[in-house]
């Protein structure tokens, strides 16, 4: 099921509020994302996993999407449809920045041999992440389809990703001791085609349901 972002409509008290809810979701989201990002590439460096690694990266590029919501909705430009399009298609950026890093990521490490190892760190911050990152992403589609922003909606689209792709950094430790070692790069380089598409996605103001 696919949903057409419209321009802003004039604001509301109600929409208001909602903008104000879409600003705070997206503050708390980029203090959990600075400690994610720390601990997650920490622990990738630590197993040599590149899903690990691209993971805690991608938490980068969504904390960038934090701060374009967050500009979004500061000040007189809440009410901007001028301010959404700009947010929208900066959005779209930020998603289309993260795939080519994956991929040459990926190379690097499958030409140089390095296998990913378990590690109690990665274990932990990706199942926290595994737990908690759906609810932000939700609430943040949610209030992206009520306030018609792309944006926001983007924004969310990248915490589920997150979330997705710490189940397969999970998974991919898990199977690495037994052999499947390809599972962990093969991951990443799903997730760089997953951005790829939502960047066209958020650039042309669609918002896809996962």
């Amino acid at each position: 099921m696919t949903d057409q972002i419209v321009p802003v409509a004039p604001p509301s008290a109600e929409w208001l509020r909602d903008a104000r809810r879409a600003r705070t979701l997206s503050l708390v989201t980029l203090v959990w994302l600075g400690a994610e990002s720390l601990l997650g590439i920490a622990a990738g460096l630590e197993a040599h996993s590149v899903a690990l690694i691209g993971w805690g990266t991608s938490a980068l590029v969504e904390a960038a999407a934090g701060l374009i919501v967050v500009w979004r909705f500061t000040g007189t430009r809440t009410g901007s449809a001028y301010a959404e399009e700009r947010a929208r298609k900066a959005v779209a950026i930020s998603f289309w920045i993260l795939a080519p890093y994956l991929v040459v990521h990926v190379a690097h490490d499958l030409d140089a041999g390095h296998r990913a190892v378990p590690t109690l760190l990665g274990i932990a911050v990706t199942a926290v992440s595994v737990v908690g990152m759906p609810f932000l992403g939700m609430a943040k589609r949610r209030l992206g389809v009520r306030l018609h922003s792309a944006a926001t909606a983007g924004e969310g689209t990248q915490n589920l990703m997150c979330a997705t792709l710490a189940a397969g950094v999970l998974a991919g430790l898990a199977l690495n001791s037994a052999g499947w070692w390809w599972v962990d790069p093969a991951m990443a380089v799903l997730l760089a085609a997953v951005a790829v598409r939502e960047g066209f996605r958020a650039w042309h103001g669609h918002s896809c349901c996962h």
